[in-house]
């Protein structure tokens, strides 16, 4: 868990450099934050959820590289 976790780190801080100010990345510890994992079914770490208009309209589990993930911003743009 921790591995991925730390995979992610360098991911999300590459999308946040090409998206910039037009989307934001929330990081959730979700062993603090139990109330938010459960309202949104989060089982496994690191799980990846992406709202529009405060609704998640994709969610994936595991690590995702920072191509796809911005592809993933743009199609729901």
């Amino acid at each position: 868990m921790v591995w991925s976790l730390q995979m992610m780190k360098p991911v999300l801080d590459q999308l946040k450099s090409q998206v910039g100010d037009s989307a934001s990345i929330i990081k959730v510890d979700i062993d603090k934050n139990q109330p938010a994992a459960a309202a949104f079914n989060v089982q496994s770490v690191p799980t990846l959820i992406l709202f529009k208009k405060g609704k998640p309209v994709w969610r994936q589990s595991g690590v995702v590289q920072a191509a796809q993930l911005k592809q993933v911003i743009d199609q729901h743009a």
